[in-house]
C-alpha cells in the first residue's frame, strides 16, 4: 500500500562530464546494476504514492531503466532548482512530503531517508535538508546552523569566511520539502550567481524569509550519501559495495579463500558452505546451491549451480547454463543456454551449447556442441548415461540416446540411437618405411 502522504523526486539529468563517457551518469554501475536502480530500490521501501526521476531530453535509456516510475524532462541544465521545477506538473495539488535525491548517490538507505521525512516534521519545518558530519569537509558547501540548531543558511566553500569554513556538516544534496510550499518557493529562485544558474539550496532562506524553519538532519555515514563524478570516485564506492556484498556471503555461510579478489553482483546468491577459490566473477542473475566449491578464474552469469556441484578452474558459465546436483564443469570449460543433469561430467576444454544433458554423462576433452550454422542456432540433446570420447564435434540439432557411446573423434550429423556405438573414423593407412624414403627423397632433392 502506498504512502499518500509521499512523493518522491530524484534527479538524474546530469550527463557526468567527468566520466569521460556517452553513457548518462546514473546508468554507470555498481556490482552491475545502474546507479539510479540502487536508489530507486531504497526509495520504494518507504512506499511513496509516487517516484518521479527528472532525465535530460535525449535519456530515453534511463527513462526505460526507471520504468513503470514517471519520468520529466529538464530540457535545458539550469541547475538543481530548475531540475525540480520540472517535477512540478507531477507534484500539482500535492500537499504531502516531496523527497528530493540525488541520482548520483546510489547508497542512501531507506532508513536515513525516513529520517529526513521525519525531520521535516519536526517543530513545524517547512523543510529539512540532510547533512553528513565529515572530518575533511573540503570542497563541500557548509550547513550554518542558528543558535536554535536549525539551518541558518547553506553556505559554498569559495563563499565561506573563516568560522564558517570551521563547521564540518556539510549538505548532501537531498532535502525533504513542505509540498503545499514547494511551487511557490521555487518560483522565488533567481539565478544570479556565478554559474546563472537556480539554485535548490537556496530554498531555505526563501523560506526563513516567510518565517519558515528548516531543520538539519544529519547522518554519519559518509559512503551513504557519496555522490559519484568521476570514474575514480566511481570505483571508490564499487569498494564499498564490494565489500559488504563479500561479508554478506560470508555471513550467510560461504567461505571467500581470497575475499578481496572475488567479485560479486548485487544479486548473487549463494548458498550454505559454498567455497569461492580466488579471482572468481559472478555477473548478474547467479545462483548457487549448497556445498558447491567454485575454483580461481572462473566466470559465472545469469546461471544457476546445484547443491554440491564442483566448477572450474576456468570455467565460463554464460546466461542459460543450468549445472545439475554433483555435476562437474571442469578448466576452460564454456557452458551456455544448456541444463547439465545430476552427475555429469564436462571435465576439460569443451563447449556446450543449446542443449539438454542428461544425468550421469560423461563429456570428454574437445567436445564441441556446433549449435549455430550462421542463422539459426540449433539443439543437442544427450539421454542419461551417455558417454562422449575425446574430441567430438556435434552438429546439431543432433540426439544421442540414452546409454549411448560417442566414439573418440566423430563428427556427429545423425542421432545416435540408444544404447548405440555412434563411430565416424575412416580406415587407417600405414606405410611401413614411408617416412624415411620421404625424408630422402627430399634430401636428394635438395642436394641436386
Amino acid at each position: 500500500m502506498s504512502e499518500e502522504n509521499l512523493r518522491i523526486v530524484i534527479l538524474a539529468a546530469g550527463i557526468g562530464s567527468r566520466m569521460k563517457s556517452s553513457k548518462p551518469k546514473v546508468l554507470h554501475e555498481l556490482a552491475g546494476r545502474p546507479l539510479i536502480s540502487w536508489l530507486i530500490e531504497a526509495a520504494e521501501q518507504l512506499n511513496p504514492e509516487k517516484i518521479i526521476v527528472v532525465t535530460a531530453p535525449q535519456m530515453d535509456d534511463v527513462r526505460e531503466v526507471i520504468a513503470p516510475h514517471s519520468a520529466v524532462i529538464q530540457h535545458k541544465a539550469q541547475g538543481t532548482g530548475d531540475a525540480v521545477k520540472a517535477a512540478l506538473p507531477e507534484l500539482e495539488g500535492f500537499t504531502g512530503d516531496v523527497l528530493v535525491l540525488l541520482g548520483d548517490t546510489p547508497l542512501m538507505a531507506h532508513d536515513t531517508m525516513q529520517d529526513l521525512i521525519d525531520a521535516r516534521h519536526l517543530d513545524n519545518a517547512g523543510i529539512a535538508v540532510l547533512g553528513v558530519e565529515l572530518d575533511d569537509p573540503h570542497g563541500y558547501g557548509r550547513l550554518i546552523p542558528d543558535k536554535k540548531g536549525k539551518l541558518a543558511r547553506i553556505v559554498e566553500e569559495k563563499d565561506c569566511n573563516e568560522k564558517e569554513a570551521a563547521f564540518n556538516v556539510v549538505n548532501t544534496g537531498a532535502f525533504c520539502v513542505d509540498g503545499t510550499k514547494l511551487a511557490d518557493w521555487l518560483a522565488q529562485l533567481d539565478n544570479k550567481n556565478a554559474q546563472g544558474e537556480y539554485y535548490f539550496t537556496d530554498l531555505p532562506e526563501i523560506a526563513a524569509r516567510e518565517g519558515v524553519k528548516t531543520e538539519i538532519c544529519i547522518t554519519y555515514s559518509e559512503d551513504e550519501v557519496a555522490g559519484i563524478n568521476s570514474r575514480a570516485q566511481l570505483a571508490a564506492l564499487e569498494n564499498v559495495v564490494q565489500h559488504a556484498l563479500r561479508q554478506k556471503a560470508m555471513d550467510e555461510g560461504a567461505t571467500l579463500l581470497d575475499q578481496d579478489s572475488t567479485y560479486f553482483s548485487y544479486d548473487t546468491q549463494l548458498g550454505r558452505d559454498v567455497v569461492v577459490e580466488p579471482h572468481v566473477f559472478f555477473g548478474p542473475k547467479v545462483r548457487v546451491g549448497d556445498n558447491v566449491r567454485i575454483k580461481a578464474f572462473s566466470h559465472l552469469e545469469d546461471c544457476q549451480i546445484g547443491e554440491g556441484a564442483d566448477i572450474g578452474p576456468y570455467a565460463r558459465l554464460r546466461p542459460g547454463a543450468d549445472i545439475g546436483e554433483g555435476a562437474r564443469i571442469g578448466n576452460f570449460v564454456e557452458v551456455k543456454k544448456t541444463k547439465v543433469g545430476k552427475g555429469s561430467k564436462i571435465n576439460h576444454l569443451s563447449y556446450a551449447g543449446d542443449g539438454e544433458i542428461g544425468e550421469g554423462v560423461n563429456i570428454g576433452a574437445g567436445t564441441i556442441f556446433c549449435n549455430y550454422d550462421g542463422f539459426d542456432k540449433h539443439q543437442t540433446k544427450i539421454g542419461d548415461r551417455a558417454f562422449i570420447g575425446s574430441n567430438t564435434t556435434i552438429v546439431a540439432p543432433a540426439t544421442i540416446g540414452e546409454n549411448a557411446l560417442i566414439a573418440a573423434g566423430s563428427v556427429v550429423t545423425k542421432d545416435a540411437p540408444r544404447d548405440a556405438l555412434y563411430v565416424t573414423r575412416i580406415k587407417p593407412m600405414i606405410k611401413d618405411g614411408w617416412v624415411s624414403r620421404f625424408q630422402d627423397k627430399k634430401k636428394q632433392q635438395k642436394e641436386g
